[in-house]
Order: C-alpha cells, then structure tokens, then sequence
C-alpha cells in the first residue's frame, strides 16, 4: 500500500504571532532564530512582521501636493513663453542681418556671401632672423 506523506500545516495564534514580531522589534531575536524557534519558515516571520508592525511593510506610500504639480507645469510654461520670445528675436536679427547683406551687395557690387566664405588667412608668417 502506498503512503502518501501529509504535510501538516501549522497555524499559530495571533498572540503568538504578535509576540514574535515584538521579540524581532526589541531585537531580542533575529528573524533566522525566531524562524528556528517556532519550527516555521523566515518567510513566515517576515509576514508577520509585515502584518503586525505597520512601520515594516514595504509598501511605500508617495503622496505628492497637487499644487506643486500645478505650479511646475505653471513655471515650464513661463519658462518655454521665455524662450520661443528669445528664438523669436534671434530670427528677427538674422533677418534684418540676411536684407542688410543683400543691400549692400546691391549697393557695392560685391558677392558678400561668397567672399565672406572664402579662406581665411593664415595671418603674419614668422621670418627667420
């Protein structure tokens, strides 16, 4: 006849259990002994840590002021109106910069454009004393 083996779940009181977790808190016992002590697994502990110590549990609560979003969104739109201010007035110079080039390449005959890219000089060469 085969036997079967029966695992045989342990259950412990919540007295027991509330004990234990104030023995790890006062640091009396450290969670591996207190594993060994009541025949049950770290694991076991840790849950019960987590149950009956509020402070332990490693849920992590973030709570963040709806104004504080608020007032980031507010300053980065202030501060995106400053800048396309900024690349507006850049344009406006590079504008008027372009026209006073055509002008005066109409003005002098000259090609400022093309001589303004050419090679530029290599400035005083040293002469050997």
């Amino acid at each position: 006849m085969n036997k079967r083996k029966l695992n045989k779940r342990r259950q412990f009181s919540e007295q027991i259990r509330r004990k234990a977790v104030e023995e790890f808190r006062s640091g009396k016992y450290t969670v591996k002994e207190l594993a060994d002590l009541y025949h049950c697994s770290p694991q076991t502990i840790y849950r019960w840590i987590y149950k009956y110590s509020p402070g332990d549990s490693p849920s992590i609560n973030v709570i963040e002021m709806s104004e504080s979003t608020d007032q980031k969104v507010t300053d980065l739109q202030k501060k995106i109106a400053e800048l396309e201010q900024v690349v507006g007035q850049k344009q406006i110079k590079v504008d008027f910069l372009q026209k006073m080039i055509e002008l005066a390449e109409e003005e002098y005959d000259l090609d400022v454009k093309k001589s303004f890219s050419s090679k530029p000089s290599s400035g005083s060469e040293s002469t050997g004393r």
